[in-house]
């Protein structure tokens, strides 16, 4: 029977009528868990094949164990599912994806190098070996990895912060050791997150923490990069003023100093800058009548013709800077990092916790948005994974960090990427430049590569307008107040501090949030056995006399049920959470209290306890408890903590009817 495909049918009800054939890919978490788990021990029972046969135990088990290895291979290195089933028709949209996206790719990444305050050989390397790693790992159809100018502005911040620290101001060797550590911690970190499926922490950071801090950085970004546009930088520097300088101070410093920017260098800024936004507003438009307008690569034309225009005309005999020659080029070497001082680690690794959350973020967004729109599924938890694995092994090739990045994986989306190989693509053409192209940049203009940045930076500040409208259409306040916050410590103070504020403020959010306990005093419905929360239904639901009718509506934790207590008694003052409790009672004494725990699903040690001290405290007030909707599961948690015993078993009911029925009995 050599050659025979088997067939399992597992015990769970989404496969019980349907034959899952070995090799199958599957389709989620849970799926491939409960599959994979049911497999070999039904397979050692002979479901699913003519019982007649006899096969040995030891070939079914060795069977099935090869089995579950290729599918949890398949899994958890995604290349194995899609390339076997890869087809030509899907490599041409691919391969389009491919080159365009590199066009965009390799002027951006130049100038983030520079932005990184690293040799612009750097940017391409950071292309190459984390989007090679990525093709692998990477759940996502259409994301591009790559340097970011968020993250390019925090690494160039790091480095030059620490080489001011240490002395080794402008040491070339020493700010790639530093970028180089930085991008090994941002790796060491997303993948261990991975690994302990941690993929829900997307969801920590506050939209209005990070659209401040993400403003905020797009300001910074373009008024350092205003230095450079205005040939202000050497005099800067002369004068103080240097990359460890707050933005304000920059800012004040271009205003009060202008007239001394170099003529030049300040036309072939602008004029490039300008070049770009009119040619993106033109291709914006034009793409609405000729789409395939939305792929012209309106960066790589604009270093082009400048670089031809500044070979042409000797502009660097006129004092505008170019690149110059670009040291490296052909594959990365294999480097550890090394810093010459221990100190670095710990900036290092600062650094490194923010990038590695704000990386996540943007790159899980289009993730999870692209899987949406193509109906394919995709998990946090791999992602994480396949991000840091990408991140660890860059920084051990003199990479700097890299993540997904919206522009351009809705380039290579529209370009007709299909699968992950359109990644591969890209990588292919970046080392095809790295060893016989990195001449051609020579004569390119650092203003223009300064331009390209200030571009770069301006789409970080392109959703703010539609979310400070949103914030005012719904009157939120509050996360106005969070989003100026961390917009302003970041501008005025230093990005540090604007890392610092906006994560601490959305693990505090996160904290504050989770420590209160939802729980709802319900009303009777009339003279009905009905029962609704009195502040959803005012008027129709009502209080009963002496009696307090509480829902639970969420397990209790030891987070949550530390401000119990409080909340109860609030409530049986007030009668609403609202009520400022500086104010006089509202509410009758009461002789019994009703706890609906139908939704309260789960309990742990320090919500058992809590739970016995507000029964005795009520029973030594003369108070009857009662407990409605107990879960099975619960009852075993109430026993053990003596809770079935304090509150007497005869006041456990199934409704909130029978509970009532009994109390008007007495």
């Amino acid at each position: 029977y050599v050659g025979t495909s088997y067939l399992i049918m597992t015990s769970s009800p989404r496969a019980s009528s349907t034959p899952i054939e070995f090799g199958s890919q599957y389709e989620s978490d849970e799926e491939s868990e409960h599959d994979l788990e049911t497999a070999p021990f039904i397979l050692n029972r002979g479901v699913g094949r003519d019982d007649s046969m006899s096969f040995p135990n030891t070939h079914s088990s060795k069977h099935g164990s090869w089995l579950i290895f290729k599918t949890r291979l398949r899994y958890y290195v995604p290349v194995f599912r899609w390339l076997p089933a890869y087809s030509f028709e899907t490599f041409w949209g691919d391969f389009v994806a491919g080159i365009t996206v590199t066009a965009i790719l390799l002027p951006s990444c130049i100038s983030f190098s520079v932005l990184a305050k690293l040799p612009p050989v750097h940017g391409l390397y950071s292309i190459l070996i984390p989007g090679a790693v990525y093709v692998f790992l990477g759940t996502s159809r259409q994301l591009v990895m790559g340097p970011e100018a968020l993250v390019s502005m925090l690494i160039g911040s790091s480095v030059a912060q620490q080489q001011k620290y240490t002395g080794h101001e402008g040491d070339v060797d020493t700010a790639i050791a530093i970028a180089g550590l930085i991008t090994f911690f941002v790796g060491i970190l997303t993948f261990i997150l991975g690994i302990f499926r941690l993929g829900f922490l997307d969801s920590v950071l506050s939209r209005a923490l990070l659209r401040g801090f993400i403003s905020a950085v797009a300001i910074v970004i373009i008024i350092e990069q205003f230095l450079i546009m205005l040939g202000l930088t050497e005099i800067a520097t002369l004068d103080g003023i240097g990359h460890a300088s707050s933005t304000l101070e920059k800012f004040i410093y271009i205003i009060t100093h202008i007239h001394q920017a170099h003529g030049l260098t300040a036309i072939v800024a602008f004029s490039s800058l300008t070049f770009l936004l009119v040619f993106r507003a033109l291709k914006l438009k034009l793409s609405k009548h000729y789409p395939q307008a939305q792929f012209i690569p309106e960066i790589l034309i604009c270093v082009i013709v400048f670089t031809i225009l500044c070979s042409f005309f000797r502009w660097y005999e006129g004092g505008v800077s170019i690149l110059g020659q670009i040291k490296g080029g052909g594959f990365p070497s294999f480097r550890i990092p090394n810093p010459p001082a221990a100190a670095h680690y710990k900036d290092c690794f600062e650094t490194a916790v923010l990038i590695s959350v704000v990386g996540f973020v943007e790159s899980i967004v289009i993730t999870k948005t692209y899987a949406t729109k193509y109906n394919y599924s995709v998990s946090a938890n791999r992602e994480l994974v396949a991000l840091g694995a990408a991140n660890l092994i860059g920084s051990l090739f003199q990479c700097f960090p890299a993540y997904g990045g919206m522009a351009r994986s809705s380039i290579n989306d529209r370009a007709g990427a299909k699968t992950q190989l359109s990644g591969l693509i890209s990588c292919s053409f970046v080392l095809l430049c790295l060893f016989f192209l990195l001449q051609l940049f020579h004569y390119l203009p650092k203003p223009v590569l300064a331009a390209v940045v200030c571009v770069a930076a301006l789409t970080l500040l392109h959703e703010l307008p539609h979310d400070l409208y949103f914030m005012y259409k719904i009157r939120a306040w509050n996360d106005y107040a969070l989003l100026f916050l961390t917009f302003f410590t970041t501008i005025f103070v230093s990005t540090e501090y604007g890392t610092l504020i906006s994560v601490a403020l959305s693990l505090v959010l996160v904290v504050k949030h989770s420590t209160y306990p939802r729980i709802t005093i319900l009303g009777r419905v009339g003279n009905t056995n009905e029962f609704k929360p009195i502040k959803d239904f005012p008027g129709e639901a009502e209080h009963i006399a002496g009696v307090l009718v509480v829902r639970i509506a969420e397990p209790l934790y030891f987070a949550n049920t530390g401000q119990l207590k409080d909340r109860l008694r609030r409530l049986e003052e007030f009668g609403d959470m609202r009520v400022h409790p500086s104010e006089d009672a509202r509410m009758l004494p009461i002789e019994n209290v009703i706890f609906d725990i139908e939704t309260m699903e789960d309990l742990d040690a320090s919500a058992a306890q809590i739970l016995c001290e507000i029964v005795e405290s009520y029973h030594q007030r003369g108070v009857n408890v009662f407990f409605v909707k107990l879960h099975a599961n619960q009852k075993k948690m109430f026993v053990r903590a003596g809770l079935w015993d304090k509150v007497g078993e005869d006041h456990f009911f199934r409704r909130i009817s029978d509970a009532l029925d009994l109390i008007l009995d007495y």
